[in-house]
């Protein structure tokens, strides 16, 4: 990876002056396909500049609460906040919620950086064509000033020398790094990554690692979903455990990993040590 920080010396100094208060808020999420309620009032929120990891079963209700976090799910009850205020729906004139249209919704993900499991870059476009599309496509960035943006990032984390292969070209610790870059160019308020090293080989999770460190360290607010134990531990301000759709522990890593208060949740670290 190159040399210097990732993100810019004036993100870096609006993350760290932005106003207090929680960055994103979960409040009462509730989310059922059917007759399996999946989340059951999930409330949590996180400052800017922490680093929460949420750790938890398969089947927890993990990956879910990202995605409606990112807007990405609708809601069956809560809200979801960001700096504040409501997103993902609206209140009418007649006083009843109404969600919102796409394009309302695109703009307000813009602010929402979203890693997933498999990258989900499109086959057809070089990482570079990739980390510029939402330049372009969402906030109408120029071209050719999307191109010089996009550039710069690939060139911070590690990838400047590959930014025209496509990602049938590229490994998966790449390709999950083009999918970080092509969040971070829109200068989100915050970063949720699900489980972004999961489907990567061994030898490959500790250089997806180092990106997500550095920009822990820079001040980047960040959600991660993740089965990287000592990544929660070293990184993370604060821990939470979920299961059943539910959060049922949370805390700082010294005090959920040296003495976790749930039994459920002394069962499952030590399956995953």
């Amino acid at each position: 990876m190159s040399q210097g920080h990732i993100l810019d010396e004036d993100v870096i100094a609006q993350l760290h002056a932005g106003p207090a208060g929680n960055v994103i808020e979960a409040i009462d999420i509730r989310r059922r396909y059917g007759a399996n309620e999946v989340l059951r009032g999930v409330s949590f929120g996180i400052r800017r500049g922490e680093v929460k990891a949420i750790l938890g079963p398969s089947g927890s209700g993990k990956s879910t609460l990202l995605r409606c976090l990112a807007l990405l799910e609708p809601l069956d009850g809560g809200e979801v906040h960001l700096d504040g205020q409501r997103v993902g729906a609206r209140q009418g004139r007649d006083g009843r919620l109404v969600p919102l249209g796409e394009s309302e919704l695109a703009a307000q993900r813009a602010d929402i950086g979203m890693v997933f499991q498999r990258f989900n870059l499109f086959p057809h476009l070089s990482a570079l064509g990739n980390v510029m599309i939402g330049l372009t496509e969402v906030r109408k960035v120029p071209p050719a000033e999307a191109r010089g943006i996009a550039d710069r990032m690939l060139e911070r984390v590690g990838l400047g020398h590959r930014r025209d292969h496509f990602p049938s070209e590229l490994s998966g610790g790449q390709q999950q790094r083009v999918a970080i870059a092509r969040a971070l160019v829109m200068k989100p308020k915050v970063m949720l990554f699900d489980e972004p090293t999961s489907a990567l080989d061994p030898e490959l999770v500790g250089e997806v690692l180092r990106v997500m460190e550095e920009l822990a360290r820079e001040g980047m607010t960040m959600v991660v979903v993740t089965h990287e134990i000592g990544f929660a531990r070293d990184v993370a301000s604060q821990v939470l455990m979920m299961d059943e759709g539910q959060i049922i522990e949370d805390g700082p890593p010294d005090e959920f990993f040296a003495s976790p208060k749930q039994e459920r949740t002394k069962r499952f670290l030590d399956a995953v040590r």
